[in-house]
């Protein structure tokens, strides 16, 4: 991989309101995903299905997310971010519409999974328009702050799908989502304009589209670099899974003091993501991931060390937030050297980034579901192990970016 960034010109500031345009079009899956998970019981019961049928919906949903992704960029690279993006979000917002309407579970199954295949655009093109917009360190510095919004949206999402779903049903959830939509595609015509130059539009092309994929798999440094962010992720995805089990049934945490505890890792991640911010243009974006690194490495080791020493609740969460904090510091500037030297396809790096990081998340996320329960040791030593070797990702492979 070359030493190439491209310098942006009449680059736009970086202000507030763009970030809250970026998030807002970032946050439609973790909505989608997230703010429906309240109410799964009511619509089992009002569809008369069991409540196994209801989660094959959201199997659907990131089905559809996944394959998505690996379309959408290469539409980008050739047609334009806006079209694709407006396009996959006005369909995401129908889909939606649809959803609300249906009758029968086998009808909802395969709306979510169309709406899953919608939401994945906006999952990929906000990184190709963030890096035709900004050189490589302002694009860590922005999208360390859209992915922060991004993970504080499936944290708030079922506590807005909870009482939506008791105030006024199900499917009033999904016609908000069908509004917010609407909003998100006001907001792209208003404040993001497209970012792809007519130079660097790549032709759509099957066998382009496989040879692009194919270049990308055969790159060790690219393969390094997404994959030192995809564990990392996937340590979240560890904890996610296990996490509420681990606090309230082994330590005795109370339900509802659950969230607060889930808050310092958001707060963690906030004073990373600010400090990402601030100090990234100044020092690059090869010091600012190895800076994220190793404070996940330091906790990684820290989870097993307290797991060794029986060392309770508090040592166990003080390694899970610095784990948590790094994730928006990882994530951006693992992107921000992946795509600054594909700037001609940073729409397939970014659907094959994102589908490998959502991929691997998944598949740890199993893994962790499948161990032992009743224990703490396979939440940490499998975020032990994604720590390390996020780590050896970008040490052995990534770092030659």
């Amino acid at each position: 991989m070359s030493e190439r960034t491209v310098e942006t010109t009449n680059a736009p500031q970086i202000s507030f309101l763009l970030f809250l345009v970026l998030g807002a079009i970032g946050a439609l899956t973790p909505l989608a995903i997230d703010m429906y998970l309240p109410a799964m019981p009511t619509i089992a019961r009002d569809l008369g299905v069991t409540e196994g049928a209801v989660q094959i919906t959201l199997t659907a949903y990131t089905a559809g997310f996944a394959i998505g992704q690996l379309i959408h960029g290469p539409l980008a690279d050739s047609y334009g971010r806006r079209p694709v993006l407006i396009l996959g979000v006005l369909f995401f917002g129908f889909s939606s519409v649809v959803s609300a309407t249906t009758t029968g579970i086998e009808a909802l199954t395969w709306v979510r999974t169309a709406q899953g295949f919608a939401g994945a655009a906006a999952a990929v093109i906000i990184q190709a328009v963030v890096r035709d917009m900004f050189d490589r360190e302002d694009f860590a510095r922005a999208m360390s702050f859209v992915t922060l919004v991004i993970t504080i949206a499936p944290l708030i999402a079922p506590m807005i799908g909870g009482y939506v779903a008791v105030w006024f049903g199900w499917r009033a959830i999904f016609w908000i989502l069908a509004a917010f939509a609407l909003v998100v595609i006001a907001l792209v015509l208003w404040k993001i304009p497209e970012t792809l130059s007519e130079e660097n539009k790549q032709p759509l092309r099957i066998r382009t589209t496989l040879r692009n994929y194919k270049g990308l798999f055969k790159n060790p440094v690219a393969m390094g670099l997404i994959f030192s962010g995809a564990f990392s992720f996937a340590g979240m995805f560890a904890f996610l899974t296990a996490g509420s089990f681990v606090y309230i049934d082994i330590y005795g945490v109370r339900p509802d003091q659950f969230g607060y505890l889930f808050g310092l890792n958001i707060i963690a991640m906030i004073i990373m993501t600010s400090i990402n911010g601030r100090l990234v243009k100044k020092v690059g974006s090869h010091t600012m991931l190895r800076f994220g690194l190793a404070v996940q490495l330091i906790a990684g080791i820290g989870l097993f060390v307290t797991w060794l020493l029986d060392a309770g609740l508090w040592g166990t969460v003080i390694f899970v937030v610095m784990f948590i904090g790094t994730l928006s510091t990882i994530g951006s500037n693992t992107m921000g050297l992946l795509l600054s030297s594909y700037p001609t396809m940073a729409g397939t790096a970014s659907s094959l980034a994102g589908t490998l990081r959502f991929g691997t998340g998944s598949i740890v996320g199993a893994v962790v579901a499948f161990m032992p329960n009743g224990v703490t040791w396979p939440m940490i030593s499998v975020m032990s192990m994604c720590s390390i070797v996020s780590a050896a990702c970008y040490w052995i492979f990534g770092r030659k970016a």
